[in-house]
C-alpha cells in the first residue's frame, strides 16, 4: 500500500514529460533516482494539474501551460534535420492558404515525413498521448467531439508515448484492453488513473501486471484472457511500433498531434484545445486536397 501510494505521488509529479528531477539541498543524502523524471512543483509545467488561469494569464499561456515538454538534454532527439531556416524555406505547397497559420509557429514539418498506417485516400491524425498525462485527459472531450464529426475520410490513430518504465506499463495495458476489444475500459482506466487518481502501473513489471489484471477482472474481463492478450504477440508488436513511432516523431512532449505524417502540432503551438482542432481540420483538408 506504501508503495502504490508513493507511486501514485510520483505520477503526480512526472506528469506528460520525462525531465531532470530537481536536485536535493546539498546538505541532504541523494534520493534515488525515480522511475520517471520530474520537474520542480513550482515551475509551469508540472505532474499537477494546472492552475486555474487567472486576468493576468493570456490565452497563449494558458495553452503553453497545458503543454508538457521535455527538458532532459541527454536524452532528445536530434532535430538537425528541423532547422528554422528548413522550416523557414518551406515550399508553399506544404504551408496552408491565407496565411492563417504559420509554419514553424503553430504547426512543424516532420522531416523526413513518416509513412502512415491508412488506406490511400485516407488522411492520418494520430494522438500521441499518455495515460497519466492532465494535459491529454484535459484535451479528451475535445477529442471526442471532434470524432463525432470529422470527414469520413479521416482516420483517427492513437499512439502511447514510450519514454520509459512507467510510459511502458501504461502503454501495455491500453493496449491490452484495445486487443481485447475493450473501448470501453480505455476510457474506465484513463477515468480511474485521473480522477481517482489511482495508478494502473507499478515499481516493476510483476507489479504492473497485477494491479492492471486486477483493474481488468473487476470489469468483466477474466484472468486469464487478460495474461494472454497481456503477453500476446499482437501487444508486443504494438508495443515496439510506438516504441519506434516516439522516436520518429521526435515527441517531446505530450499530448502530441501528428497529421498525415508531414507535420506535428499541439495545445501549445495551435493556442488552445479548440483551436488546436481548428488547425487538425484545416491540415487534414489541404492534405485531402492533394
Amino acid at each position: 500500500m506504501i508503495r502504490t501510494l508513493a507511486l501514485a505521488a510520483l505520477l503526480a509529479l512526472c506528469a506528460c514529460a520525462r525531465q531532470e528531477p530537481t536536485p536535493p539541498p546539498a546538505a541532504a543524502a541523494p534520493a534515488p533516482a525515480p522511475a520517471a523524471n520530474t520537474q520542480s512543483p513550482t515551475s509551469p509545467q508540472t505532474g499537477a494539474l494546472p492552475a486555474p488561469a487567472t486576468a493576468a494569464q493570456s490565452e497563449t499561456q494558458q495553452a503553453t501551460a497545458s503543454q508538457e515538454s521535455v527538458d532532459t538534454e541527454g536524452e532528445r532527439p536530434a532535430r538537425s534535420d528541423t532547422s528554422l531556416e528548413q522550416i523557414a524555406e518551406l515550399p508553399a505547397v506544404a504551408q496552408l492558404p491565407d496565411g492563417k497559420w504559420q509554419p514553424g509557429v503553430n504547426y512543424v514539418p516532420l522531416l523526413p515525413a513518416q509513412p502512415t498506417s491508412v488506406a490511400p485516400g485516407k488522411v492520418e491524425v494520430v494522438e500521441v498521448f499518455w495515460l497519466a498525462c492532465p494535459h491529454c485527459y484535459a484535451l479528451e472531450p475535445f477529442i471526442k467531439n471532434w470524432l463525432k464529426t470529422k470527414p469520413a475520410w479521416v482516420e483517427f490513430v492513437r499512439v502511447p508515448v514510450i519514454w520509459g518504465p512507467v510510459h511502458r506499463a501504461n502503454a501495455r495495458l491500453y493496449y491490452t484492453l484495445d486487443a481485447l476489444g475493450r473501448q470501453d475500459l480505455i476510457a474506465k482506466a484513463y477515468e480511474t488513473i485521473q480522477q481517482q487518481h489511482t495508478p494502473l502501473a507499478g515499481d516493476s513489471e510483476e507489479q504492473s501486471f497485477r494491479l492492471q489484471q486486477n483493474f481488468a477482472t473487476r470489469n468483466g474481463v477474466s484472468a486469464d484472457d487478460f495474461a494472454k492478450a497481456y503477453n500476446s504477440f499482437t501487444v508486443n508488436s504494438n508495443l515496439q511500433r510506438a516504441e519506434q513511432l516516439t522516436q520518429r516523431y521526435h515527441v517531446e512532449g505530450v499530448p502530441l498531434v501528428v497529421v498525415n505524417g508531414k507535420y506535428t502540432t499541439d495545445v501549445a503551438k495551435a493556442g488552445g484545445e479548440a483551436k488546436l482542432i481548428e488547425l487538425i481540420n484545416d491540415l487534414t483538408s489541404a492534405e485531402h486536397r492533394r
